[in-house]
């Protein structure tokens, strides 16, 4: 049986060897969203995953699809696009807003599983200096980004929108460009889709990442939230990075 966790006590999760093979990664059920369960759970290569009306359901699949900064793939077509569009990427300008970006319909989907209670307590862990959002604004309008929690050396995105074409990838440009510059080993992207795939996510194994994740969720780095500004990068002469604090 699925293992129930209990709502009000301090979170204990089941080991991840133990997450079903069909759905792949269905761990347990239950507890709580709060800000000390959500960082026990991506500490330990956990996240909830759930529609609205569903209890919380806990999720550590294998594969597991991550990114590593460095081998962030810039096809010839979206350097183009780097190169030329005038636009601004914000940090944590309206994590809220990205939220529920993230969380609008989306073309051959019903429904979404970020529901007023996922945005509520990301947005407290968002003031709480863990969650962050890279934000892609053109004439000051936001037009794509993505949100995610940093751990560590290991940055967890959760979910990223565009409303212009290629904006969530430029996020993730600028993402990668200044994790791997802070040092970060690794984004971890959850579930693999072609879209990671294109700009450069790979699939390990569980017993790989629960390595890599052992190695990185409690070490240092150069932390790039803290900034105020993030350098431009080389490739991308026409942007300017801003960081809101």
């Amino acid at each position: 049986m699925l293992p129930w966790l209990q709502q009000g006590s301090a979170p204990c999760f089941p080991d991840t060897r133990t997450s079903l093979e069909e759905p792949n990664g269905l761990l347990a059920a239950g507890g709580e969203l709060s800000p000390e369960w959500l960082k026990a759970a991506y500490s330990s290569g956990i996240f909830p995953w759930f529609s609205e009306g569903d209890p919380i359901l806990w999720w550590s699949p294998s594969p597991r699809c991550v990114l590593f900064p460095e081998q962030f793939h810039l096809s010839r077509s979206m350097r183009k696009t780097v190169r030329k569009l005038n636009y601004e990427i914000h940090i944590d300008r309206n994590f809220e807003a990205v939220m529920r970006r993230c969380a609008a319909p989306r073309a051959n989907e019903q429904g979404t599983w970020i529901s007023e209670q996922m945005i509520s307590a990301y947005c407290a862990l968002n003031q709480q200096g863990i969650a962050h959002s890279v934000e892609v604004y053109v004439d000051d309008r936001l037009v794509g980004g993505l949100y995610g929690l940093s751990i560590g050396r290991v940055f967890f995105g959760e979910s990223m929108f565009s409303d212009q074409r290629d904006a969530s990838k430029i996020a993730a440009f600028h993402l990668c460009a200044e994790l791997e510059k802070a040092d970060y080993a690794v984004v971890d992207c959850q579930i693999y889709n072609p879209h990671l795939e294109s700009i450069g996510a790979v699939e390990i194994g569980r017993d790989a990442f629960d390595t890599l994740l052992e190695q990185c969720r409690n070490a240092p780095n150069s932390d790039p939230w803290a900034h105020k500004i993030w350098n431009t990068i080389d490739d991308a002469e026409h942007t300017k990075i801003i960081c809101n604090t």
